[in-house]
């Protein structure tokens, strides 16, 4: 798996030398992404993070488009330096120029939501439920207090928890 996105953003940064006819330092690629994202390009630390479930589920569109947006990231960066806009002129010009590629900001690919159990919180001015998540619960749990914005009171843990 990995193999194959290197040789992509390899084919990605020789399209881009041939172009603009000078050599770009090579980045290093890694899987370690998870979530929404497909991909994420640290600029400054010269880093690609892909996701690999995304990968694996759009392998085919995912080399074409996914790695080359990143890429072109990158390669904006090296080129124009810090005070670019990240989908801007010139990030828009690597893709259409260089890479031939649809500037899409965003992909298509379907996410597969993971459920999350929720900790209900009440307010004791109304009732209100807080949906609180596990993390915001352990802070709780910890000694950390949460005030209902209404009336200032501390929101309590109902005992109650839901699935979402």
């Amino acid at each position: 798996m990995l193999e194959q996105l290197n040789i992509r953003v390899e084919e990605c940064y020789q399209q881009a030398e041939s172009f603009f006819k000078r050599p770009f330092k090579r980045p290093v690629v890694s899987l370690k992404l998870r979530g929404q994202k497909a991909g994420v390009a640290h600029l400054h630390e010269n880093l690609l993070r892909f996701n690999p479930q995304l990968y694996q589920e759009n392998a085919e569109d995912f080399l074409k488009q996914t790695v080359a947006h990143e890429v072109a990231h990158l390669i904006a960066h090296q080129l124009f330096g810090d005070r670019i806009q990240a989908h801007g002129e010139e990030w828009q010009l690597i893709m259409r120029g260089v890479y031939e590629l649809p500037p899409n900001r965003c992909h298509t690919y379907e996410i597969k939501r993971r459920t999350a159990t929720r900790y209900i919180y009440k307010c004791p001015c109304d009732g209100s439920d807080f949906p609180f998540t596990a993390q915001r619960h352990r802070l709780v749990r910890q000694g950390r207090r949460y005030l209902c914005r209404s009336c200032r009171n501390t929101l309590v843990f109902s005992g109650e928890t839901r699935v979402e």
